[in-house]
């Protein structure tokens, strides 16, 4: 796909430019596939690949190699299967819903059963087609965000019948502080997650998630699933920085203005100046990803130089002190970077006091969007 030019974005008057490497991406996903070998790579493509565009990340990564997508919703499969070819296979981490489940099974699409509710109604569903149906079973090794309990392991392991017509593809569970190389909490679920692979000998684990392809093979299992690590930011404390930088935000200037000392800005005036300040206002806010927390505490830039937020971000503008740069430098449609060369996603969150999950999944969709 080729990279579009400024020149089109001037002729749609969006507020600015999202740019996205799909082939950085996919050399993330690269790396990953190679580090975790003989380990499978799958990619979590869930809430539009985190914000960056499923429908354009999914067929990537397929190119890659990957044929293993994950999901969170049902809607999200139903949106990415026309994309891919028949030979990838799409899980919803977060189960089915009543009442979906003959359509889900017509499909062919996976579902991850996180109760015995949804083990039954997948058995039903078995039933009702006439055929074996593929699932993965979560268990809860402790996050106690979804997943069955020990016990509801043993009732399964011990009775065939609760899986007549179900094919465990796999097992799997979900590390809660993986990004903490060193959190004892780590080794815990590994352990729990022995117990549970014991229970079901012969099924291969799927768990590790994108820190826990970096903690060694006690944490990966048969297939990994890299989310975060795809898009180019950090997964774990334990490294600087393993992953290829993926995305570039930019947004336009709307207005430049010159202000005197003791000029409120922004809504309830939480920032009034003490000296003259050069302004600029431009055209993102807080609808399209520029996190209200940034407000008085973040910064865009210009080339090398930091232009701090100043006032409180608004819905559709942020106002930005452009007072180190020369006189003239930005101008009606001058671009400045937000994220890119000079500031990164984990920078942006930091300031934010929040993750580089929530920044991606906030980056809202009245940008020019474009592809390498």
């Amino acid at each position: 796909m080729d990279m579009l030019s400024t020149t089109h974005w001037e002729k749609t008057g969006a507020p600015g430019i999202v740019t996205i490497d799909l082939q950085a991406i996919r050399r993330n996903y690269r790396r990953i596939a190679t580090l975790v070998a003989p380990a499978r790579a799958s990619a979590v493509v869930k809430a539009d690949a985190y914000g960056l565009g499923a429908d354009k990340v999914a067929p990537a990564l397929y190119d890659e190699g990957c044929r293993d997508f994950f999901v969170a919703q049902y809607h999200e499969a139903l949106d990415l299967q026309p994309l891919l070819p028949a030979d990838a296979t799409l899980y919803v981490l977060n189960g089915l819903q009543p009442g979906i489940e003959a359509d889900c099974a017509r499909r062919a699409i996976t579902p991850v059963l996180n109760s015995l509710e949804q083990v039954g109604r997948w058995r039903s569903a078995a039933q009702f087609a006439g055929r074996r149906l593929p699932a993965l079973l979560q268990f809860d090794t402790g996050m106690s965000r979804l997943g069955m309990s020990p016990e509801e392991a043993e009732a399964l392991a011990s009775d065939d019948m609760l899986l007549s017509g179900i094919d465990i593809v796999y097992i799997m569970s979900h590390l809660a502080c993986a990004d903490e190389a060193d959190d004892p909490h780590n080794a815990a679920q590994a352990e729990q997650m022995r117990r549970f692979s014991a229970m079901f000998p012969g099924v291969p684990v799927c768990f590790g998630n994108s820190a826990g392809s970096f903690l060694g093979e006690t944490y990966r299992g048969a297939l990994v699933r890299p989310g975060l690590a795809l898009y180019g930011a950090r997964p774990t404390d334990m490294l600087e920085r393993p992953m290829e930088p993926v995305l570039t935000i930019e947004a336009a200037v709307v207005q430049t203005r010159t202000v005197p000392a003791g000029t409120s800005i922004g809504y309830s005036a939480t920032h009034v100046t003490t000296e003259t300040r050069r302004l600029a206002t431009i055209s993102l806010g807080y609808a399209d990803g520029i996190l209200r927390a940034l407000s008085n505490r973040g910064a865009f830039f210009y080339e090398n130089i930091r232009l701090p937020i100043v006032g409180r971000v608004s819905m559709d503008s942020t106002i930005i002190d452009i007072s180190d740069l020369p006189e003239g430098a930005l101008h009606l449609g001058s671009l400045v970077e937000f994220i890119g060369p000079h500031q990164s996603l984990e920078e942006v969150a930091e300031l934010a006091g929040t993750i580089s999950w929530e920044v991606l999944t906030s980056i809202g969709h009245r940008t020019f969007r474009q592809y390498r």
